[in-house]
């Protein structure tokens, strides 16, 4: 049943992010931006922990789980310290995912030649 529940909360997040793009025909950058800022509130009020205990992968795999990740991240490290954790935190948890989007962006870059 986790198998179901991943996929239809993942799916559910996609369908959100699609009707962004066709019903208020916002840009990419502004369903990505938004989502990632949902993600961030749900953290905040304590909600995507639950979510992610109920659908597994299907919340952490979505962009939302980025925004979750930030605040996560800026959240333990501000109990940790203070005011400046709230800006390491961020960096901190997010750095690896960040990191390997770009280098696996480039090597795939590099492979396929792409036109510009």
């Amino acid at each position: 049943m986790i198998f179901f529940w991943a996929f239809f909360i993942g799916g559910l997040i996609c369908v959100i992010g699609q009707i962004m793009f066709d019903v208020f025909k916002l840009t990419p950058a502004h369903t990505l931006s938004t989502l990632v800022v949902i993600g961030a509130l749900l953290d905040g009020f304590n909600l995507y922990e639950p979510l992610i205990d109920f659908a597994g992968a299907g919340a952490t795999i979505p962009i939302t789980s980025f925004g979750n990740s930030l605040v996560h991240g800026a959240m333990a490290e501000a109990e940790q310290h203070g005011i400046v954790g709230v800006i390491t935190g961020m960096f901190e948890v997010t750095s690896s995912g960040i990191s390997a989007a770009i280098i696996f962006g480039l090597i795939g870059a590099i492979i396929f030649k792409p036109k510009g």
